[in-house]
């Protein structure tokens, strides 16, 4: 697939309103700009496996908490996925088809990962957009259970108040809003924005253009659409530094 019909077909699937746009379809998306040729639909088929041996464990939970637990644990158990702690900074690890090849990747990655199992599964999980570190959010009746997707485990009220401490520097619990559920143009957004950050450290000027008009496909601005063209996939920018999330 041409680097152009990449695009257009990006932009063709994240134009659909939230509930028919397909994240995981979207993600590979992104991975393709990298990875001519990929085989979409063999990541779907693989999601779609992972689902059902999810499902498998699922018929056996009690109850709502349960069943996001029986989830989690296939996960990073049964189906061996895990944090990159070796090179949290390869663009490998932002890359769906590598992240389901390799069962290793970074917060937001292994989120859309966990996210679309549980839903093959049945059960309700969706991203969080916490400051520096991506988290899943799954509602039950006894309340919201807020898990770790690097770590493969839920989040005690203490390890979430660190968390928040660490990424913005106030000791305090953090404020409802940044524990509400991101759409899945804001996920696509933020897996873009790792990826910029990598391509800018880099000096990658051609990945860093591709990266960037999906940028703007998602978040259009006359500023982003400047910066396209002036790179011209030959003059990087420089990076701003940051982390991975």
């Amino acid at each position: 697939m041409t680097a152009r019909v990449n695009l257009t077909l990006f932009a063709h699937v994240c134009a659909r309103p939230e509930a028919e746009l397909d994240l995981a379809q979207a993600a590979l998306l992104i991975a393709e700009t990298d990875m001519p040729g990929l085989d979409i639909a063999h990541y779907l088929a693989l999601l779609d496996e992972l689902g059902r041996r999810a499902a498998s464990a699922v018929a056996r939970a009690t109850g709502d908490e349960d069943r996001v637990e029986r989830v989690v644990g296939f996960v990073y158990g049964d189906a061996g996925f895990r944090g990159n702690d070796e090179d949290y900074y390869d663009p490998r690890n932002s890359f769906l088809n590598d992240v389901l090849d390799r069962r290793t990747g970074i917060p937001i990655s292994l989120a859309v990962v966990l996210t679309e199992v549980c839903r093959r599964a049945g059960v309700d999980a969706r991203g969080v957009s916490f400051p520096g570190h991506f988290l899943v959010r799954s509602d039950t009746a006894r309340g919201a259970i807020l898990i770790d997707p690097f770590a493969g485990r839920a989040l005690s009220r203490a390890e979430l108040r660190a968390l928040h401490a660490r990424a913005t520097g106030e000791d305090r619990d953090p404020s409802a809003r940044l524990l509400e559920p991101a759409t899945k143009a804001q996920i696509l957004l933020r897996m873009l924005n790792n990826l910029k950050g990598i391509y800018e450290s880099r000096g990658d000027g051609e990945r860093l253009r591709l990266v960037l008009e999906r940028i703007h496909v998602l978040s259009p601005s006359d500023s982003l659409r400047r910066h396209v063209e002036h790179l011209g996939g030959t003059e990087p920018w420089r990076s701003r530094g940051g982390g991975l999330n």
